[in-house]
């Protein structure tokens, strides 16, 4: 059930983003809030729907967490903040933003839990593991601003 309500929610947000009029305009904040101001957007409540709309995925992931752990903690979900913001930027999602896919967000989510899971299999150290992932979260942040930056 989590990867068919993944797969639901990877869809309706692919959608949104690609074939609606809010998905337009939520690139067009992210990318230049100021323009997209003067073209018209109301970039107050654009924001307030991307947060709001973080918020109810944030609540629907702690939901399927607890679920599969069967309990819940305050610890739980510790630094999973860093799993995303890695995945993000593996998958494509630039810093000055305005660019990035939902499906390349799953690519890098993809790619951050296969490194979770190798790291697991080899019994390497939790610590070493952090430091490994936050490795990765610098090499993917630089490679974004050099590549990004050159476009400019």
């Amino acid at each position: 059930t989590t990867l068919l309500i993944v797969v639901v929610v990877v869809s309706i947000y692919h959608f949104i983003t690609n074939k609606t009029v809010l998905g337009r305009h939520i690139y067009a904040v992210g990318g230049n809030p100021e323009a997209a101001e003067l073209s018209g957007i109301n970039v107050k409540m654009i924001t307030l729907i991307v947060f709001a709309s973080m918020g109810l995925l944030s609540g629907l992931s702690g939901i399927m967490y607890a679920a599969r752990l069967r309990s819940a903690t305050v610890t739980a979900g510790v630094l999973f903040e860093l799993d995303a913001i890695a995945a993000s930027y593996v998958g494509g999602v630039s810093s000055k933003g305005g660019i990035g896919r939902v499906t390349g967000s799953v690519i890098g989510a993809i790619v951050m839990a296969s490194l979770s899971n190798g790291m697991n299999l080899i019994a390497l150290d939790v610590s070493l593991q952090y430091i490994v992932r936050g490795f990765v979260l610098i090499a993917a942040v630089v490679f974004d601003v050099k590549t990004r930056g050159k476009t400019n």
